[in-house]
């Protein structure tokens, strides 16, 4: 533990030698395509699939009709919601499933497609959540019993009164409205799956790309009637998950339902318009947040109400009891005395979602909450936004802390991450460097961003959170072959964290074994633990708990078996963690390690125990782990463009104890890309007629190394009380804490004019229209207006 071991599973990725879903093939295998509607609300009056069967190679067109036979039709969401396979009667988004066609080649197939014919009644729809709770709006959900309009679920948190009763005292209150707008984790790869019925067997084995496997085989028996132990889930290589494959999708059913009927294997992946248009989206919370503080900045209550858009489908991809996750976190780091927080969640003509986007729950969207409130606090009161975090800490000394939300916070020095992040800046000197330029009338601003936030991590215990009412457990089973070396089989998923080396690590430090020694094998249902899955930055607080666990529990045996191949009694045996053997109290020659420990676990076992060396674990973690970090941006704003570019990048994190630094600052990189993705480019659009106008990489932007600044990175170790190894999880962090981050910077290079605010994305030209509101901007004096010869070129003396 600590040490940065060398990926063992780049070995396969860098050669090119991973094995992803689509690089599945089997024999007789049929491709599917899936019909979507061009329509984000229309009713169905025909579908005719005549044309497409009539091509060569097209073997059947399923509709909802075909799936009602098998009871397919319909498939539960993962929040009490019932989701359409295919439509028969009302589309309810654009590019919603209508029909499939499948054929023994993909493009054939795709060809077919574009030959089914659908007959719409195109019906108003609406895309705002605001406008979709008017009382003329569109109803979207017309089947579901008692529906009268498209409002979903009123939540709320925290003690109502009380903070209302602080904020009538308050001598200060800051009030601000802020988007979190819709967001899609666009991993490398796409969703799909290669469904395969065995009628000899009565078993259906489906290699997808799936989060959760196990979870998924409880889902798929549930949909599809077919015993569980009859259902095998495979998830090989996953290329990136972000949240986006935890859900269940209409294809991933398509698919199984195509293979049980014709008997053959089917294969269906999106495309990447596919894939933004119709898979679990992220965020899409209209937020207004306030504040209520003393004249000398100290915070005494928050409050907070949010319109949230989940699409046509209550489908947000979420396991906890609360209908908005953890959004309850949003007193984030600071010691509130009263808080309160109201959702409402509402239908839309959108594609359904709200999954966890490398975040926990909600998380990302509590977090840009409170860091941004606290900025339009300090700015209002005129405090430097540093001072402000400090004198509103929660004290070190003051965990475990109960916020006025009711989380168990277990450990943290909000503090002293601050101070290390302030110091790496260089906070001073950059203070100093804005006010010149403010004062010289430049015509680049510098503005400098904070944010001290704190993430809830690992979900979950089984009182908290569950996923078709199954407890957020997960596992871990471990097995030390007789030559000396181990196999750890866990639950969860990888889809690129690295758990291969992690949890080899974990197992070496707990055993005194060579981290080459030990396989890490996952992914596969009929070989693996029940697990819940990796999603939630819960991969090393639950799994890693499982296995460090399950080590401890093989080290124990493994102590019996040291007496007796070294002749002393038990109680006489003394583990070294330092040279990872055992040895005789009082005579350290006299020692033995794992390796040599096995053997004699199979050829020469004490009586008292039974052979063999293995163990397996479940582990429901006591309370989650709260990591926590703070993060300082310095940007430059061109008053002439709005262009925005990054002069520091500063990012101090604490996730507890570290297992290997080179993953840590692996993920704190990726995530922190995300971030500026966020904050700077991403969003899924949609216009008046229920058209994505954001639906492909054209127009929904991703940023690339050229938008990427150098990271600064930095750590604290604040151990997690309550884990066996005392680790938090850390590969969510860096997309929580960095947008509120940038958008405090931008926001601070025009707050002396009176800027409170500025949306994201932040594109050049919502930064432009913002300093020219403030009376900022400089209008564009570089234009010139070329003269062209009549062969369209530009004259050589332009």
């Amino acid at each position: 533990m600590g040490e940065e071991v060398t990926r063992k599973e780049d070995k396969r990725f860098i050669t090119g030698r991973g094995n992803y879903v689509d690089d599945i093939k089997k024999p007789r295998m049929l491709h599917c395509e899936i019909v979507r509607s061009p329509h984000a609300h229309a009713r169905i009056e025909d579908i005719d699939g005549s044309r497409a069967m009539a091509l060569d190679g097209v073997v059947a067109v399923l509709t909802a009709d075909d799936l009602l036979e098998h009871d397919l039709a319909t498939m539960p969401t993962l929040m009490d919601d019932t989701q359409d396979v295919l439509v028969n009667d009302k589309v309810k988004f654009q590019s919603q499933e209508v029909a499939a066609v499948i054929a023994t080649d993909r493009y054939v197939a795709k060809d077919g497609a574009e030959k089914v014919e659908v007959e719409y009644e195109v019906l108003d729809p609406v895309v705002d959540a605001e406008e979709a709770l008017e009382e003329d709006a569109p109803l979207i959900r017309e089947e579901l019993d008692d529906q009268e309009d498209n409002h979903i679920f009123d939540w709320e948190t925290g003690d109502k009164e009380e903070t209302q009763e602080i904020f009538d005292a308050a001598d200060v209150t800051v009030e601000e409205e802020m988007e979190y707008q819709r967001l899609h984790p666009a991993p490398i790869e796409t969703c799909g799956c290669v469904a395969d019925w065995d009628p000899g067997d009565d078993k259906m084995t489906v290699h997808m790309t799936s989060q959760a496997p196990h979870a998924h085989r409880t889902l798929f028996s549930q949909v599809s009637g077919i015993p569980e132990h009859k259902v095998r889930i495979v998830s090989p290589d996953v290329g990136g998950g972000f949240g986006n494959k935890v859900p269940i999708y209409p294809g991933y059913v398509v698919a199984a339902a195509a293979s049980y009927v014709l008997e053959r294997p089917v294969k269906w992946i999106e495309e990447r318009s596919e894939n933004i248009q119709t898979t679990g989206f992220a965020r899409d919370y209209d937020m207004t947040g306030e504040l209520a503080a003393t004249e000398d900045g100290e915070i005494q209550g928050v409050k907070v109400d949010v319109l949230a858009n989940h699409g046509a489908y209550n489908a947000a991809a979420q396991p906890s009891k609360f209908p908005a996750g953890f959004f309850n976190i949003f007193t984030g780091s600071y010691d509130i005395e009263a808080a309160y927080g109201s959702l409402t969640g509402v239908y839309t003509n959108t594609a359904p979602g709200g999954v966890a986007y490398r975040c926990s729950f909600r998380v990302t969207e509590a977090v840009y909450l409170i860091e941004r409130m606290v900025k339009v606090l300090a700015d209002e009161l005129d405090v430097d936004p540093a001072e402000i975090r400090r004198k509103n800490f929660i004290p070190s000394d003051a965990f475990p802390y109960e916020s006025a939300t009711g989380w168990n916070y277990d450990s943290g020095d909000y503090e002293k991450a601050l101070d290390k992040a302030l110091e790496m800046a260089d906070y001073d000197h950059y203070r100093e460097e804005q006010q010149r330029r403010i004062e010289q009338d430049a015509d680049k601003l510098i503005g400098i961003g904070i944010s001290s936030f704190t993430e809830v991590v690992g979900a979950g215990p089984g009182k908290q959170c569950d996923i078709a009412g199954i407890e957020m457990f997960d596992s871990a089973d471990l097995r030390v072959n007789p030559t000396g070396n181990a196999v750890l089989r866990v639950g969860v998923q990888t889809q690129g964290q690295g758990h291969e080396t992690t949890f080899a690590q974990i197992v070496a430090e707990e055993l005194g074994m060579d981290v080459d020694d030990i396989v890490v094998e996952h992914g596969d249902t009929d070989t693996e633990p029940y697990g819940l899955g990796t999603y939630g930055s819960r991969s090393t607080p639950v799994a890693g708990a499982a296995t460090a666990v399950a080590a401890r529990k093989v080290r124990d045996k493994a102590k019996s078996i040291a007496a007796n191949e070294l002749e002393a009694a038990e109680e006489d045996i003394e583990w070294d963690r330092e040279s990872g053997e055992f040895h005789v109290a009082g005579a350290p020659d006299r020692s033995i390690t794992i390796t040599e420990i096995a053997a004699g676990a199979y050829m020469n076992h004490p009586g008292s125990e039974e052979p063999g060396l293995e163990a397996t674990n479940y582990y429901d973690p006591p309370e989650m782990t709260y990591p926590f970090g703070s993060y300082i941006v310095i940007v430059e704003v061109d008053r002439e463009t709005g262009e925005v570019d990054f002069e520091k990048f500063v990012a101090v994190d604490d996730c507890g104890n570290r297992i290997n630094p080179m993953i840590i600052e692996g993920q704190i990189h990726g995530g922190l890309a995300q971030g500026i993705g966020t904050a700077m480019m991403e969003h899924v659009t949609y216009d008046d007629n229920g058209n994505v106008t954001g639906g492909d990489f054209m127009n929904y932007l991703l940023p690339t190394a050229k938008e990427i600044p150098n990271f600064e990175t930095g750590h604290t170790v604040t151990p997690s009380p309550h884990h066996p190894i005392g680790a938090k999880g850390v590969g969510e962090s860096p997309t929580v804490g960095s947008p509120p981050a940038i958008v405090n910077a931008v926001v601070d290079a025009m707050s002396h004019a009176g800027v409170s605010h500025v949306e994201m994305p932040m594109t050049p030209d919502v930064v432009w229209e913002s300093l020219d509101e403030a009376g900022l901007a400089i209008e564009p004096s570089a234009n010139v207006a070329f003269e062209f010869d009549d062969a369209g070129e530009e004259p050589a003396d332009d």
